[in-house]
């Protein structure tokens, strides 16, 4: 039986566990997984803070492999059909049901309330549907794209990247503007990225440790600034000396801190855009030490304030092409050099670096 890295319950070790194959449905397959990743999510998970979730669970929502087996059909969007062996990816948003309100009256298909999500909402009951294990059982309906790039290209943005590609279309990033991504992790490190590809002339960051501030720059940051050793008034000066006194025409809050979305509201400019993308769990109130002020902080402002949830198919598709293009997927080569790679046995070390922020981001497989 293949082997898979579970977390038992919140707060408790992962431990390897020997997982049973399935019995195929009609139209699923089975993914012989060459690459995972480890996200904050998956911490969020192990610390125990999404609702819903059904403990024990194999984590790893992104992933990359070869289709070992198939039983029936499955096609891409184009309508050509997989066959045993081809490398491909999914996409870990699974039973969006396309008949609910939100699917077809408010075009919002990440507020369907009957998806269910790999390695987050689908459980170990569920069978094998994590990739943190050296198999995935890819349900009926599971939405395959294939994959032309090295895994490690892919997973270099990870789930990351389609999040990122959300965060610039919410953030309607346009050519010429000046950008500000608050925080330095791998959504920071790809909203760059994705801005400068949407035309942004210049983008800023800030964030912290150094470490990540330098994958910053090298994804194409013109300026970044360790927000550990600045006031919020000395933030505010930074930004205000490197826009003429105005402010970024978009700010994307990517740090996961409550008090970042004041934040971001006070760097951007009167009129401009801010996108709030780093709340994806429950962190908790704005401290009141922040006092945010709805006049002076919003609307006296005149912002466009989006928050950003999430992300679907089109921004999945998307992220894969951009990884499969010889030119445009320069910045993610360049990127796994930095990458820390861990075996399923090393799953808590993993889980514990990526908490810690010590690493720019974590890989995970069977053979890593």
């Amino acid at each position: 039986m293949p082997l898979a890295a579970v977390i038992p319950r919140p707060h408790s070790p992962v431990e390897l566990r020997q997982v049973p194959t399935p019995e195929l449905e009609p139209d699923s397959a089975i993914l012989r997984v060459e690459l995972s990743e480890v996200c904050g999510t998956d911490v969020y998970l192990h610390q125990g803070l999404l609702a819903g979730v059904p403990y024990p669970l194999i984590p790893g929502h992104v992933s990359v492999g070869r289709l070992e087996k198939i039983r029936g059909t499955i096609s891409d969007v184009h309508g050509h059909r997989f066959r045993e062996g081809d490398r491909v990816t999914f996409l870990d948003v699974h039973r969006t049901c396309n008949a609910c309100w939100y699917c077809l009256v408010a075009k919002a298909t990440t507020r369907c309330p009957n998806r269910k999500v790999y390695g987050i909402t689908y459980g170990l009951a569920d069978g094998p549907a994590g990739g943190w294990a050296e198999q995935i059982y890819l349900k009926p309906g599971t939405r395959c794209i294939r994959l032309d790039a090295e895994p490690e290209t892919f997973i270099a943005g990870g789930c990351a990247l389609p999040t990122a590609l959300h965060a610039a279309e919410r953030g309607n990033i346009a050519l010429g503007d000046v950008v500000l991504v608050l925080g330095s992790g791998p959504v920071g490190l790809n909203i760059i990225i994705v801005a400068l590809l949407s035309g942004a002339q210049r983008v800023f960051c800030i964030g912290a440790p150094q470490l990540r501030l330098d994958a910053a720059a090298e994804a194409g940051a013109c300026e970044t600034l360790n927000f550990v050793e600045q006031t919020e008034r000395s933030r505010l000066d930074w930004v205000l000396e490197r826009t003429d006194g105005r402010g970024a025409d978009v700010t994307i809050e990517a740090t996961g801190d409550p008090a970042a979305v004041v934040e971001a509201m006070r760097f951007t400019r009167d009129a401009g855009r801010v996108v709030i993308v780093g709340q994806y769990t429950d962190h908790g109130s704005v401290p009141a030490e922040k006092a945010f002020n709805p006049h002076l902080d919003l609307n006296r402002k005149h912002l466009d304030v989006r928050g950003c949830w999430g992300s679907d198919f089109s921004h999945f598709y998307r992220a894969v092409q951009l990884v499969s293009d010889s030119e445009r997927s320069a910045p993610w080569i360049r990127l796994r050099p930095k990458l820390s790679h861990y075996s399923l046995a090393k799953a808590n070390e993993a889980i514990r670096d990526v908490a810690q922020g010590s690493i720019i981001k974590a890989l995970i497989g069977p053979n890593p």
